[in-house]
């Protein structure tokens, strides 16, 4: 056994290994035995095959087999000996020779190995990352009051047809009626809806479907149909409004008080006013933490400075997902693929810098908030904690979510102790302006 290390460069490793055949001939002896002893061929009985048949038949399988354990052990040696920090896994060199798999010969084999940089990180109040001040304003306060009141409308009758309504119609052509079809005036063509609103029930248009409803799946949707119907269908129809179904804002009452912020928590249009300046306050230091901890990741990638092995990355992604991508696939996607990366190491070193650990408690909590950020965006508030438990406990058993909750709880722990080590360089910024940031 013969093994030559030569250094490319910092990151990256040529590994040049020599198998004889006094390297292998005992463990592959030991495949050929373990064959003889499980092969079942006509007019033998079970283990009494001879070895001359047992070497035909498996003996090239006996000796790849023999010759790729003896190369994992060794290069799994070779990494711990070396203390190793690996990226991905080694790869046969783009120059490895051809190999003649036959008894008896010397193998050489060729392997790139990638190793990882060391992350170092020393922060300082000389570091300084932005974080921005929203200045809540009045007109952002009436419109958070105005989409809390949307939120808990309701749809009723209406009379004239306005933008934000939806309409019930009978479309109608010889031979054909669809009755009782929901039209949202919003997705109706601009020319036809300039037409269209105002009108009232028992008002009828001459239309072209397919120039009045220009998205196929709400066409489909309208006229009833599979949208693979719809190229055989004469687009001339009559439509005739039954009656408007508008869209009304909840009233300034107990119930929109209670279903907003829980029972009895407001009791009147100042107290309600008040919450609504703290939930906007609130909301906008959200998006200011956000904010911070996106351009916190990239201070700290940027002082960080990891260079990592480029070319072998692509190469190990296109190896490991076995034909899934293309090298365009890999090349398109490798930027942010880096960017990922590259905050993985700073992360998971800062998380033992900082001596940072994820607890149950932790996980628990944090599968708790996506559980009820899901809800919310059903319009679900206010949902019971037994419930809120239940959901959680089912997130956390599926492991691919589970790993991207802890990597969350990780970024947060990390972001964090960078927001206490660190100055915040604190700007005031209107909401406008806030949102124009890249």
């Amino acid at each position: 056994m013969n093994i030559e290390k030569k250094q490319i460069d910092d990151l990256n490793i040529e590994l040049t290994m020599t198998i004889a055949k006094d390297d292998y001939a005992a463990a592959e002896k030991k495949k050929l035995n373990a064959h003889q002893r499980t092969a079942e061929f006509k007019g033998f009985r079970k283990g009494m095959v001879p070895m001359a048949l047992i070497q035909h038949v498996y003996g090239e399988q006996a000796l790849v087999d023999a010759v790729n354990d003896i190369i994992s052990e060794q290069l799994n040696s070779f990494i711990k000996d070396n203390q190793l920090r690996v990226l991905g896994e080694p790869l046969s060199s783009k120059d490895q020779p051809e190999i003649e798999w036959k008894d008896g010969n010397d193998f050489t084999f060729k392997f790139d190995i990638a190793t990882s940089p060391e992350v170092k990180l020393d922060l300082t109040k000389e570091d300084k990352i932005p974080y921005y001040v929203i200045e809540a304003t009045a007109q952002g306060k009436d419109e958070m009051k105005t989409n809390i009141l949307r939120q808990y409308g309701s749809i009723q009758e209406g009379e004239a047809v306005k933008e934000d309504d939806y309409v019930v119609v009978d479309l109608e052509q010889e031979g054909k009626k669809v009755e009782g079809t929901y039209v949202t005036v919003r997705n109706l063509a601009p020319d036809f809806k300039t037409k269209f609103i105002g009108a009232k029930a028992d008002a009828k248009f001459d239309i072209d479907v397919n120039k009045v409803f220009l998205d196929e799946n709400d066409r489909a949707a309208v006229l009833k149909v599979k949208k693979e119907e719809l190229a055989a269908i004469n687009p001339d129809f009559t439509m005739t409004i039954v009656n408007v179904k508008t869209f009304v804002p909840a009233e300034m009452n107990q119930e929109t008080f209670d279903k907003a912020f829980g029972k009895d928590k407001v009791k009147s249009e100042e107290e309600f006013d008040k919450e609504v300046a703290a939930r906007l306050e609130a909301n906008y230091k959200q998006e200011s933490d956000y904010r911070f901890s996106k351009d916190a990741k990239d201070y700290l990638v940027k002082k960080a400075a990891i260079v990592l092995p480029e070319d072998f990355l692509k190469r190990w992604l296109f190896n490991v997902n076995k034909g899934k991508f293309t090298m365009e696939d890999i090349e398109k996607e490798f930027p942010q693929f880096l960017e990922d990366f590259r905050w993985q190491m700073v992360r998971e070193a800062l998380m033992t810098k900082y001596n940072l650990k994820v607890e149950d408690k932790d996980m628990h909590e944090a599968a708790e908030g996506y559980v009820s950020y899901q809800y919310a965006m059903y319009g679900m508030a206010n949902v019971p904690e037994e419930q809120l438990h239940t959901a959680a406990h089912q997130v956390l058993a599926d492991e691919k979510q589970a790993r991207q909750i802890e990597e969350q709880v990780e970024g947060q722990k990390v972001i964090a102790a960078v927001r206490e080590v660190v100055s915040l360089a604190k700007k005031k910024i209107s909401v406008e302006k806030f949102r124009e940031l890249k």
